[in-house]
């Protein structure tokens, strides 16, 4: 169905090409996974196959790639929209339309698909992916998971043989990205669609993956069999992770898979961890009473929340919780209905100036391009040095130790996800705030860059800083929050230190938790901690 055939992929100015003498087969009706690390190629791996790279994108490419028999180089994206169905990784960015049903609709008038089979597609594609009772609402007023469904919807209708999507779920709640996967895998099995997707949440998607194509940074490129692949890639999914760990043959893929080796293995385990509190800091930012509300939405209802210093908090909870409107009247700019925040100095972020605000309070949003104006990475991080007053080099440094390698004559705009959040993340950090809201943070990070992230949350947070972290990422909150706040429908639910929170979870229990309960691990590395202290004693 898609084959690349010596492959380079070249950029204009580049250094050396995005992608090197590729090689790949991608069979009809198969769901390939495509993985690495931040800013490897994967994006542009997946825009070749519908020719976005180089008809859009521009630069040069050498070899062939040709899907379902059509010729990339002979064939324009739209000359491929009837084979090729794509879905960007922010799915509103995609939207042309006001409501489900006119965006579902929108594909075939272009493709002027007649209106009696157009009817009949809508309602088959409202069908297959439980659309039916969000017809007629407004886009905008959908979850993220809803979104990520339509989005899907409005590429089917056009009845493509081939289904490409950028980390479908790396703004979803555990749940939402559930029926999303559900979803794809149906049209997999069901359908014989070919789905190729690139996603860092390999614990997601590594168990439904027929095949894995694996991008290393350097251009190179190779496939295989999950299994297969995952036992030298350099990133893996936790419960891959454990497996290599306990040297267990074959891998496990899914949590069920793992669960039956500890079965067939008891006792390779040590004793679980004991849960000791953590020693809460003095109160750096108390909310009081807060309401958020959006016409006739009440998007945060009455909540009473303390940030402590040296403590990372994670917030948690469906999409439309309710996060992201707490952090931006915590942080002082979003709107506040009632109730009241203050900092321990007394003072309210909503009435400090703009420069101070910053120094005392500053927030990451989900968005990271909304912060970055300039024309290069070097220019971001001059700038924001100037407005910190920090020594220069300092967002630059930051820079390097979260997302290594990003070249400071880079445009933002020319940067991967994962590179765009990193460069907003090293500017937002570098005046060292005494609070740091962040509002999905992980979002197209590498497990590699996470892992740098958390340990400069933790650095800050041994400083005396208080961290709030909006996520869906139950791995990252597993290995950083010291403290896990759940929200439904506006409202504190659950409130405790993240062990006691996450592990009586299904929804947002992390792999490891899963893998051993009733025991209390939460990561790997715990449990490779505990090994070596049961070997050297």
């Amino acid at each position: 169905m898609i084959r690349f055939d010596h492959v380079t992929v070249t950029y204009p100015d580049a250094s050396a090409p995005a992608l090197r003498d590729v090689d790949v087969h991608i069979v009809e009706g198969e769901l390939c996974l495509v993985v690495g690390r931040t800013g490897s190629g994967k994006s542009t791996l997946l825009g070749a196959i519908n020719g976005l790279v180089p008809h859009f994108t521009g630069g040069t490419l050498a070899g062939r790639v040709t899907v379902d028999g059509h010729d990339t180089r002979d064939h324009r994206p739209r000359d491929l929209a009837h084979v090729v169905g794509m879905v960007v990784q922010n799915p509103v960015h995609g939207f042309v339309t006001d409501t489900v049903e006119d965006e579902l609709a929108y594909a075939m008038e272009q493709l002027a698909v007649p209106t009696a089979v157009m009817r009949k597609r809508v309602e088959e594609t409202l069908d297959l992916l439980g659309l039916q009772a969000l017809r007629r609402r407004p886009l905008r007023t959908l979850s993220g998971g809803q979104q990520q469904r339509v989005a899907i919807g409005a590429v089917l209708t056009a009845h493509p043989r081939v289904l490409v999507l950028d980390e479908p779920t790396s703004a979803l709640d555990p749940a939402a990205a559930e029926e999303v996967l559900a979803a794809l895998t149906r049209l997999v099995h069901d359908l014989g669609i070919t789905v190729v997707m690139a996603e860092h949440r390999l614990e997601r998607v590594i168990e439904y993956a027929d095949v894995v194509v694996t991008v290393d940074g350097t251009g190179h490129v190779a496939q295989g069999r999950p299994a297969d692949m995952m036992r030298h890639s350099d990133v893996a999914p936790p419960v891959v992770r454990l497996g290599q760990l306990l040297a267990w043959d074959p891998l496990p893929l899914s949590v069920r898979d793992a669960r039956r080796r500890l079965r067939e293995h008891p006792g390779v385990l040590p004793a679980p961890p004991s849960d000791e509190p953590v020693a809460a800091g003095p109160v750096v930012l108390a909310a009081r009473g807060l309401s958020v509300r959006y016409g006739e939405v009440l998007a945060v209802a009455g909540v009473d929340l303390d940030l402590h210093a040296g403590a990372v908090v994670a917030l948690m909870g469906r999409n439309g919780s309710g996060k992201s409107s707490l952090l931006w009247v915590l942080q002082g700019t979003g709107p506040r209905s009632s109730g009241r925040v203050r900092l321990d100095d007394g003072t309210d972020p909503a009435l400090a100036a703009p420069a101070a605000r910053r120094r005392h309070v500053t927030l990451v949003p989900q968005n990271p391009g909304d912060l970055l104006y300039l024309a290069s990475v070097g220019d971001e991080c001059a700038q924001s040095d100037c407005e910190s007053g920090r020594p220069p080099g300092t967002t630059a440094t930051l820079l390097e130790r979260i997302v290594p390698g990003i070249d400071p004559a880079s445009h933002p705009r020319d940067l991967s996800e994962g590179q765009r959040l990193a460069l907003a993340l090293a500017v937002q950090l570098s005046p060292e705030p005494r609070v740091l809201l962040l509002d999905e943070p992980t979002r197209g990070l590498d497990e590699a860059a996470k892992t740098r992230l958390s340990t400069v949350l933790h650095e800050l947070a041994d400083a005396g800083h208080a961290i709030a972290v909006a996520t869906h990422d139950v791995e990252f909150v597993a290995s950083t929050a010291d403290r896990v706040v759940v929200l439904a429908e506006g409202e504190i639910v659950a409130d405790g230190a993240t062990a006691d929170v996450v592990v009586a979870s299904p929804v947002f229990a992390p792999q490891v938790a899963k893998i051993t309960i009733p025991d209390r691990w939460l990561t790997v590395a715990q449990v490779a901690h505990a090994l070596d202290q049961t070997a050297s004693t």
